[in-house]
């Protein structure tokens, strides 16, 4: 039986494209095993993935004091070691990932095509056909390497019978029916420039009731729960605000049961994508080529700036990115789709 550890450590959305690697590691190799080391906010999504045997949690910031790394370290170390690996593939390519990625002692070690921290003298990049390509395949370019013919890309996940009811519980608490068909609306992103204006969220949200639709407003934390506050006192009706009230496992269900998202470059935007649902993405400072929602590439609606693609977390003009995206060109889109 062959034995795999895959590093990806964070963010949700490039842990959500790095799942189809799993998968196409077990459809190569259907006995293998598969250990996935994982930070905190991505363990939930990647413990329901069924190709993945094993998840270990590595706590970033137990590590940053040297008291903590010296507790730490070890456990850590032991967790890894307690398997043989023939493979350990670093999908981060980051110096943490690369420690870990060390930590494997597998005869392999391969990276993604764009290592950086010196994480290439761990692991071999893998520059493969899709190195200027969409993310998702390049992380399957690794996959690749090792011998995996990759026929079917999948993002299987297995949402929990508890939390679906809760997801549920949650919907109808908040004042409607996951029966009837509702559009997700993924207000936030880590990235300011990612964001959506409220106003336009606001006002595609009650042309979505107008079609019968239920707008859902998600997201997590304090600056997105502000945001769907911001979207609600902007809305004619009100959208169903479940903003901070979801956890991932839950927010998945939501996801795989909608009949439409629409968001920025964010981990629902992409998760939504992986799942098979319908998805528009808006888009400013990054490349749909590289980031855009997987297998439709055609719903990804992209700013109309000759600075597009800039890849900076603010914008340097000071300037609204996707402010220039208005609610027709989605609306235009939704009628396309719905």
């Amino acid at each position: 039986m062959k034995n795999y550890l895959i590093v990806k450590l964070s963010a949700i959305g490039d842990v959500i494209h790095a799942l189809p690697v799993a998968y196409a590691l077990k459809e190569a190799y259907p006995d293998c095993h598969i250990t996935w080391v994982v930070e905190p906010p991505a363990f939930d999504l990647v413990n329901m993935c069924p190709y993945i045997d094993e998840v270990i949690l590595f706590e970033k910031k137990k590590f940053k004091s040297l008291g903590g790394f010296l507790h730490e370290y070890g456990p850590l170390k032991r967790k890894i070691r307690q398997r043989r690996y023939d493979a350990v593939l670093d999908l981060q390519g980051l110096f943490k990932s690369a420690a870990i990625a060390r930590l494997g002692q597998a005869p392999v070690k391969l990276g993604m095509c764009n290592m950086r921290e010196l994480s290439d003298k761990i692991s071999k990049p893998v520059i493969g056909p899709n190195a200027h390509g969409h993310i998702v395949e390049r992380y399957l370019d690794v996959a690749r390497a090792l011998g995996c013919p990759v026929n079917e890309v999948r993002f299987t996940l297995e949402v929990p019978e508890r939390e679906a009811d809760l997801a549920q519980r949650i919907f109808a608490q908040a004042g409607a029916n996951m029966v009837n068909p509702y559009v997700v609306l993924a207000i936030g992103a880590n990235w300011p420039n990612k964001r959506w204006p409220a106003e336009s969220f606001a006002r595609l949200a009650d042309k979505l009731y107008d079609r019968k639709f239920i707008p859902v407003l998600v997201g997590g934390g304090l600056v997105d729960e502000q945001r769907a506050a911001e979207i609600c006192s902007y809305s004619d009706i009100p959208p169903l605000n479940l903003a901070g009230r979801t956890n991932f496992k839950q927010l998945t269900y939501i996801l795989q049961n909608a009949r439409l998202t629409v968001g920025g470059d964010t981990g629902p935007v992409h998760l939504s994508a992986g799942m098979g649902t319908k998805t528009i993405m808006l888009m400013g400072p990054t490349d749909a080529n590289r980031n855009g929602p997987y297998g439709q590439m055609e719903n990804a609606i992209e700013v109309d700036r000759s600075c597009r693609y800039c890849w900076k977390r603010a914008c340097p003009k000071n300037i609204d990115c996707l402010q220039n995206i208005t609610v027709e060109q989605v609306w235009k889109k939704i009628e396309e789709l719905c």
